[in-house]
């Protein structure tokens, strides 16, 4: 070695020019290089195998069960299975340490607006967001020693996977979830997350269900119905225990309905401890299937829409849970998109809460004014889910403006010279609108060529400021829209 200053005036060392130990030097890499390049050659190779061994894994599964129907022997359409108050009070007691008791909260500005004395039951404060912690817990509970050992397997696209997820990891329970390829990102990576295998399986939920029988046939796992098992049934119920017990004197209870699951538990711990309560369920008007259901006497399979509350868009609800909530419900009532999407924003606004659609139908319901026999009444809501996809919140939130007439679309013919845009926006900031976006177009207008058709977004404060901000400007243009 040859020893020698560098800039700053400290030693520094310099490697010979023997051309002997390159040499050596320059084998040394290229054997590490050489054997790196094989390593992952194999890597590579084997990575390809695996990939084709799946592929044809797939194909075969596909052959195989193509045809073949598996029924779930916990949900028998011929023989449904009614829920008592007894499966119940035992959910009750075997899931009370493992499930949050939610607060049952009265909204005062939300009572004070519909004239309804207003109180929101939090499911979404579950951990995993949603009320599904109940019937999951309950259920694998239930389980026998060789079930535990087993594991269990379920068909979801959202709650009811993460529910089975995080607490079959608690319990140490092996969970498999069988979701559709749509199905969000998030949900899955959260099921994976808490040790679950996921499977991504079929365009909708129907197919993800039929791939997940015939799994629980081949490898011997317990089938988890996500809202018609009994077990599931049961611990949803819980629900209606702790309604009463937070307020004893409720008059009504507004319950979100897909397949039936918690409306069906809800309702037997409600009428089995005070006969006089309403139960009120509430669905999309995309897809009322149980509303459908429950007035023919049977099951009936309807066609589901998209909605904002996609957690209850169920095509054909369970047998147990129809039969199980017959004769208990009251009423059901269906709400539209629009009522669904200003009852998520009045959540956010009023109560800081924020619900996916299925949690917000109850609300949807009372400020459509779909049930006016319970002015002045003491009701209670449930809100039972607050995984709402982030993109999906902020269309909510715009459509809940522009149903509450605090976002507006205006279009208005002005004069195509210099200034004449310039004249409406100052119209419009003297009105007290506020400008979001505005274009023009002068192609496809009927009128003379210097003239421009303008298309304003604004904000405004409700219905009564959009009904000044027109008159504004109908006193100053001919063609306002």
């Amino acid at each position: 070695m040859v020893k020698g200053k560098n800039g700053n005036g400290t030693e520094r060392k310099r490697t010979t020019s023997d051309a002997r130990d390159g040499l050596e030097y320059n084998k040394k890499v290229r054997k590490l290089q050489d054997e790196a390049a094989e390593i992952e050659k194999k890597a590579e190779e084997e990575d390809a195998k695996r990939a084709e061994e799946r592929k044809e894994e797939r194909k075969e599964t596909e052959e195989e069960f193509e045809d073949e129907f598996i029924p779930d022997p916990d949900c028998d359409p011929a023989t449904p299975r009614k829920v008592l108050f007894s499966d119940i009070s035992a959910a009750a007691f075997n899931i009370k340490k493992g499930i949050v008791k939610t607060p049952c909260t009265k909204s005062l500005q939300l009572s004070n607006k519909y004239g309804v004395e207003l109180y929101f039951k939090k499911e979404y404060l579950q951990v995993t967001g949603s009320f599904k912690e109940r019937g999951a817990r309950f259920a694998l509970s239930r389980l026998t020693p060789e079930e535990k050992r087993n594991g269990v397997i379920a068909a979801s696209a959202g709650n009811h996977a993460l529910a089975l997820c995080y607490h079959g990891n608690i319990l140490g329970i092996p969970v498999t979830v069988v979701m559709p390829v749509f199905a969000p990102l998030m949900k899955i990576t959260m099921c994976r997350s808490y040790g679950a295998t996921v499977l991504l399986k079929g365009n909708n939920i129907g197919k993800a269900k039929d791939y997940a029988m015939h799994l629980s046939k081949e490898r011997k796992l317990k089938y988890v119905n996500g809202y018609d098992a009994p077990d599931i049934l049961a611990g949803q119920g819980t629900i209606g225990l702790e309604i009463l017990e937070q307020v004893p004197d409720a008059d009504a209870v507004l319950v979100p309905v897909g397949g039936g699951g918690m409306i069906a538990g809800v309702a037997v711990a409600l009428k089995t401890l005070k006969p006089s309560v309403k139960v009120y369920g509430i669905e999309a008007e995309t897809c009322p299937s149980f509303t459908r259901a429950y007035e023919a006497g049977h099951i009936i399979t309807e066609m589901a829409g998209s909605t904002l509350a996609d957690g209850l868009a169920v095509p054909t609800v369970g047998c147990n849970s129809l039969a199980t909530a017959q004769g208990l419900i009251d009423k059901m009532v269906t709400v539209c998109e629009e009522s669904i999407a200003l009852s998520i924003l009045r959540l956010l606004e009023l109560e800081k809460a924020v619900v996916e659609g299925a949690g917000g139908v109850c609300l949807a319901a009372i400020l459509s004014d779909k049930l006016p026999e319970l002015k002045g009444k003491k009701v209670v809501a449930i809100l039972s889910g607050g995984n709402i996809d982030t993109t999906v919140l902020g269309r909510a939130i715009e459509r809940g403006l522009a149903v509450d007439g605090r976002l507006i679309r205006i279009e208005v013919v002005v004069s195509d010279r210099p200034g004449g845009i310039a004249e409406l926006s100052t119209r419009i900031a003297q009105a007290g609108g506020s400008i979001k976006d505005i274009f023009h177009e002068r192609a496809w207008i009927s009128t003379d060529v210097f003239s421009v058709r303008v298309k304003v977004v604004a904000e405004t404060r409700d219905k009564e400021h959009v009904l000044e901000l027109e008159k504004a400007l109908k006193e100053r243009y001919t063609d306002v829209r």
